[in-house]
């Protein structure tokens, strides 16, 4: 079955950087979508960074500049380098894997930004 593993994040001051990444499996990974997305305590999940199959990325704004994803359709792996954290930035962080109407999610991982 699908599965996607999130790892990379943790506490860091305001400032710092972190990379994410996630390990896909039972899956064609080159055919997907792949997405990171953050919820904070009481709000909703919202779409962070995602790159197509073919390697075209779209961020929200509130990142740009910040974050960059990437991804390694030999290794399954796609990755999330963020950098000048603010504690906005606090939140879980999951990744997605999206193909048509076919969505799968990850498990999550905490960062906290944090002074």
């Amino acid at each position: 079955q699908v599965q996607l593993v999130e790892s990379g994040g943790g506490l860091v001051q305001p400032g710092g950087s972190l990379r994410l990444s996630c390990a896909a499996s039972g899956m064609v990974f080159s055919a997907y979508k792949m997405g990171w997305y953050r919820q904070a305590p009481g709000k909703q999940r919202d779409l962070v960074a995602e790159i197509t199959s073919r390697g075209s990325t779209n961020y929200v704004e509130s990142v740009k500049g910040r974050f960059t994803i990437s991804r390694d359709n030999a290794e399954n792996t796609v990755s999330l380098q963020m950098n000048s954290l603010k504690p906005e930035d606090t939140a879980v962080y999951y990744c997605n894997a999206k193909v048509g109407v076919v969505s799968f999610w990850g498990q999550g991982t905490q960062v906290t930004v944090f002074s």
